[in-house]
């Protein structure tokens, strides 16, 4: 008995060196390739525009950017209650539980069976003839109980490039989902500073109206007396008609905008709580920054990035997919043709050691193929690294662009109401007294609604600008 053991064992040991020195050959004559690292970006040294921006790294979390509680609130339940947003998340937990799914390939499988079955062969069969002679039966039962591990040895690094993969795909998984949040905050922003840009261009509206109302009322009664001509009364009823189509125009895209900031914040459409326009509302950008630091803190160009490395993965893992493994497996438990013996010890014990190497043959050209796509995947994924981060530097130079002109555009505005303002109150007494035609009093109102309307326009790109600027410098959500 003790020779038999020692037999075995020797078998075992020498089974195992066997398979272990094959391993080593093929690994001397298989090498897997080099790994594409992130590639070298020539990023130009400062922004076109004036670079009066916070940097990347120090950019304000949303509570210190936007100081206006009502805009605050609705961020918050778009937070909680955005679908696309949800969706993303869903996808967080997704790629989690594939990230740990694969952790787990680095355990071994361990399999539990039980089984119980009965042969009966032909009386006229050896078979049959044998278990008449050893058993007195020819019907055979056999009873098994067992646990069986199969486990692949990890010789190319197979499951730390999964690991790698699956990280990857989490991590990117994570920044799309801070990039739909930077981008939601935004959306909400622009709406609801839109919403109050339609407001106050409704007062416009409606001031105008009044205004136009009484001028027709004058020049109506002027004519009436023979001081003006028909002529006079039909451009002043249509100035007012004008005044009066502007007011449902204007009320229609304050609806429309409502029911798209509802939707953004996951309700159903209804009326939007809004305050007037506050130039204190937006904390003003004013650290430098320079274009690298978009690599720490845009969510998107971070994405980009990991997609890269998974891609990278990818074709290491399909390179792997080439060579041979190697695959040790073991089942030992309990086994007995009398189920009255079934769980009797030791008898009824037995175990079995196994190993061996398997290499794909016929499936070469597929594997290969399917490596050299995922060459190609890797290529694009650099091509999409380095267009996202193009687009990055794009979007903050245009939003720096736009804050800068845009002051310049408010200041010369703020003149121009400035100027109608008084020239329309001078208008209304000269007309009053007949010392202005009617012609002069319309032109002056008409200019005035439209230099009033372009100033709220103009606030609102302000607003605009800088929210734009904010997100293209990878927002602060947390």
């Amino acid at each position: 008995m003790f020779l038999g053991n020692l037999n075995l064992k020797y078998m075992n040991n020498y089974i195992f060196r066997i398979l272990v020195l094959a391993s080593l050959s093929l690994l001397g004559s298989c090498r897997i390739g080099k790994q594409q690292a992130t590639p070298e970006l020539d990023l130009p040294a400062a922004y076109r525009a004036t670079p009066v921006v916070s940097s990347a790294e120090t950019v304000l979390p949303v509570r210190e950017f936007f100081k206006d509680p009502v805009l605050l609130e609705l961020i918050d339940s778009a937070m909680a209650k955005n679908y696309d947003l949800n969706m993303a998340v869903k996808s967080i937990e997704s790629s989690e539980q594939v990230f740990k799914k694969v952790k787990l390939n680095y355990l071994p499988d361990l399999t539990a069976r039980m089984d119980a079955n009965t042969t009966r062969p032909s009386k006229n069969s050896l078979g049959g003839i044998g278990n008449e002679l050893f058993i007195g039966s020819y019907s055979v039962a056999d009873f098994n109980t067992n646990l069986g591990l199969t486990w692949e040895i990890d010789i190319w690094g197979k499951v730390k490039t999964q690991k790698e993969e699956a990280l990857s795909n989490y991590l990117q998984s994570v920044e799309a989902t801070k990039a739909v949040q930077t981008r939601l905050v935004a959306d909400i922003a622009n709406g609801y500073y839109n919403l109050i840009m339609l407001d106050n261009q409704l007062r416009v509206a409606e001031n105008m109206e009044a205004i136009s109302d009484s001028t027709l009322r004058i020049i109506t009664v002027q004519q009436s007396v023979g001081q003006v001509t028909i002529l006079g009364v039909n451009q002043a009823r249509a100035q007012l008609e004008f005044a009066r189509q502007l007011i449902p125009q204007i009320e229609q895209s304050i609806a429309l905008q409502e029911n798209a900031l509802s939707i953004l914040c996951g309700s159903y459409p209804a009326a939007v709580v809004r305050k007037d326009f506050n130039e204190e509302e937006i904390i003003a950008l004013t650290k430098p920054a320079y274009p690298a630091s978009l690599l720490g803190a845009r969510p998107d160009v971070r994405a980009a990035e990991h997609t890269l490395t998974a891609a990278n993965a990818r074709v290491g893992l399909t390179q792997i997919a080439m060579y041979p493994s190697l695959t040790i497996s073991a089942t030992g438990g309990l086994n007995t043709f009398k189920a009255s013996n079934w769980f009797s010890v030791p008898a009824s014990l037995f175990g079995m050691v196994a190993g061996g190497i398997s290499q794909p043959v016929f499936l070469r050209g597929q594997l290969k193929m399917q490596h050299e796509l995922a060459k190609i995947e890797r290529e694009k994924a650099v091509l999409g690294f380095r267009q996202s981060v193009l687009l990055a530097i794009g979007e903050v130079e245009n939003a720096l662009v736009r804050q800068e002109k845009n002051d310049l555009q408010i200041q010369s505005s703020l003149s121009r109401v400035k100027s109608l303002t008084e020239a329309r109150k001078n208008a209304d007494l000269l007309f009053k007294t007949g010392m202005a035609t009617y012609l002069e009093i319309l032109n002056t109102q008409s200019a005035y609604l439209q230099s009033e309307l372009d100033l709220a326009e103009l606030k609102r790109q302000k607003k605009l600008a800088a929210i734009e600027l904010y997100r293209a410098l990878g927002g602060g959500w947390k």
